[in-house]
């Protein structure tokens, strides 16, 4: 999955806003699942370094949100990567069985690594395949450009 994203914050954008942005995928609607790869281009270039840490993160819906994901396995879900609003940001998702990939722009080495997705390998069709969806969050306004999605 690749696409283009563009974030910034809305004028009314709660203090907590950061311009998430970011994508879904194995969307299961029969049992309200998912996981998600997503960005925080805010903390780029925050002036605090764990807020900076926390620029890009990996959760899995509904059983391993972000902040159970912080709390039992810290920094193993998190990286930093160099990003700020306003400007576009292509993000690549390279999903292959339980581990998933994030490349952001044309870096050649992944920004994220998760080895462990928590829907597993795949080798039921259901945990393998799935919607795949664009997000923001609130005070986000978002823009998405050029979605390529390619099956290996």
């Amino acid at each position: 999955m690749e696409v283009k994203v563009l974030s910034r914050l809305l004028k009314n954008a709660p203090e907590t806003a950061r311009g998430f942005i970011g994508i879904t995928f194995r969307i299961n609607e029969a049992n309200s699942s998912y996981e998600s790869i997503y960005i925080r281009p805010t903390n780029g270039w925050a002036d605090d370094q764990v807020r900076r840490n926390h620029s890009i993160q990996y959760y899995s819906y509904p059983d391993y949100k972000f902040d159970r994901l912080r709390k039992e396995a810290p920094e193993r879900y998190e990286s930093y990567a160099d990003m700020s609003l306003n400007e576009w940001i292509t993000m690549k998702i390279v999903v292959n069985g339980s581990e998933a990939k994030l490349y952001l722009n044309d870096m050649k080495q992944p920004a994220l690594l998760v080895k462990d997705l928590k829907h597993g390998a795949g080798t039921a069709t259901a945990d393998r395949s799935g919607g795949i969806g664009l997000w923001v969050e609130v005070g986000t306004e978002g823009y998405f450009s050029d979605l390529i999605i390619t099956k290996q």
